[in-house]
């Protein structure tokens, strides 16, 4: 099975990387496996989202950077919600 063009492994070794770019980037602090949860579900949710507005996008570039701009939103959603 595939997620957006990349295997599953692939998947969770790039979400990893998006959610640990997210966390540099939002100057969060977060553990490893909080990173690939964030990363992952950031892409996922962001794909649904852009697949919905009719856009869509494959490839392991593309899931990085989805996967980069779901976690930093899911992060300011977090802190919105703890304020």
């Amino acid at each position: 099975m595939d997620v957006n063009g990349v295997g599953w492994i692939a998947a969770i070794i790039i979400g990893g990387f998006a959610g640990w770019l997210a966390e540099q980037f939002m100057k969060s602090n977060m553990g490893v496996f909080m990173n690939i949860i964030l990363g992952i579900i950031g892409a996922i949710v962001l794909n649904a989202i852009l697949a919905f507005a009719g856009m869509g996008f494959t490839g392991w570039l593309a899931y990085l950077v989805i996967g980069f701009i779901g976690a930093c939103l899911l992060i300011a959603v977090g802190r919105a919600v703890r304020r």
